[in-house]
C-alpha cells in the first residue's frame, strides 16, 4: 500500500525558517517513539546508504542527541540536536548542528533552532518540524548540501517503517 503523503518543505528566506510538514499513517504515540528514541532514530534518521548511529542520547530538556551519519564506507558526519523545551506528545524545541565526535558544535556550520510538532487526527500523525537560522547563507548553505533531498527520503524511510508496521 503506497502513500499518497508527500514531504512538503518550504524555505522562507525572509523569514529565515525553514518548514518542514509530513503526515504519516501511524497513531501519535509511535510517530513520538520515533523521534525520540535513539534506537528508532537510528533506523531512518540517514538517508540510505547512509545510517545514522547513536553516541549518546538523553531526551531530557537539556540533554541532547549525539550521533554520527555514517557511509557504506565508515565515513562519519557527527551532528547534535539538544533539546530545549519538552510537551511530551505534543512537541519539543531543539538546536541542531554540526559536530565532532565529542559533540563540538562546528560554527562554520549552519545552526538552527526551532520546534518539532505532533498533531494526530485519525490514526494519523502530522509533524511539523520549523528550524530558523541567523541568515540567509545559512538556509543557502544547507540546502546546497542537500537538505531538501536528504530530509524526504528520511522521511520517507520512516513512513515506509510505518506501513510494515516495525515500529
Amino acid at each position: 500500500m503506497e502513500n499518497s503523503d508527500k514531504t512538503l518543505v518550504v524555505k522562507d528566506l525572509e523569514e529565515k525558517s525553514v518548514l518542514v510538514s509530513r503526515e504519516f499513517t501511524a497513531p501519535l504515540e509511535k510517530v513520538w517513539r520515533a523521534y525520540t528514541e535513539s534506537e528508532l532514530l537510528e533506523q531512518w534518521w540517514a538517508p540510505q546508504p547512509w545510517k545514522a548511529e547513536t553516541k549518546t542520547m538523553d531526551f531530557t530538556v537539556g540533554g541532547y542527541w549525539l550521533y554520527a551519519m555514517v557511509s557504506p564506507e565508515n565515513e562519519k558526519h557527527w551532528g547534535r540536536m539538544d533539546y530545549t523545551a519538552i510537551a511530551p506528545h505534543k512537541s519539543f524545541a531543539i538546536k541542531d548542528g554540526f559536530c565532532d565526535e565529542d559533540g563540538n558544535i562546528n560554527s562554520s556550520l549552519p545552526v538552527s533552532k526551532g520546534t518539532i510538532v505532533f498533531t494526530e487526527t485519525d490514526n494519523r500523525t502530522l509533524v511539523e518540524f520549523k528550524m530558523f537560522y541567523s541568515n540567509e547563507k545559512e538556509i543557502e548553505t544547507i540546502i546546497e548540501m542537500g537538505f531538501e533531498q536528504g530530509i524526504t527520503a528520511c522521511l520517507e524511510q520512516l513512513e515506509k517503517i510505518f506501513q510494515e508496521n516495525r515500529i
